[in-house]
């Protein structure tokens, strides 16, 4: 079996949404590891040290917004690529979103692809993951 391209933690409220993303990053080779709002994410991401997040902005507990910025302001996380994948799509929304320092910001709904196409662009590449071409 190959090793995953890299570890994404999934963070919404919605079980749907997560499903969704899950099968989605999975189906590209992607591990996905799930939370249910941004203190679950919190409560959970130094352990599960993930290459990128995705964050839902209304959620219950910590919202995505308030998430970002304690990713952000942890030396731990600082550098963890973070996509917003929210319905929040009004200016205001995404203006917060760039202030808050997130590196995408995804409206729902989303084609997979364009979803996997970001995913790819923030996660880099592993050196196990190329191949050097030499016989």
């Amino acid at each position: 079996m190959l090793a995953p391209l890299g570890r994404v933690l999934v963070v919404d409220d919605s079980e749907v949404s997560r499903a969704l993303i899950r099968v989605n990053l999975e189906l590209e080779g992607f591990e996905v590891v799930t939370a249910i709002d941004g203190q679950d994410c919190m409560d959970r991401v130094l352990y599960i040290r993930p290459d990128l997040i995705t964050l839902d902005v209304v959620m219950p507990r910590l919202d995505g917004f308030s998430t970002a910025i304690r990713l952000r302001s942890d030396v731990r996380t600082v550098r963890v690529p973070i996509v917003m994948v929210t319905a929040a799509a009004q200016e205001r929304d995404l203006a917060r979103g760039r202030e808050v320092g997130v590196d995408a910001y995804l409206t729902k709904p989303f084609e997979p692809a364009h979803l996997i196409h970001i995913v790819r662009r923030l996660i880099p590449p592993r050196p196990s993951d190329s191949v050097s071409g030499q016989v």
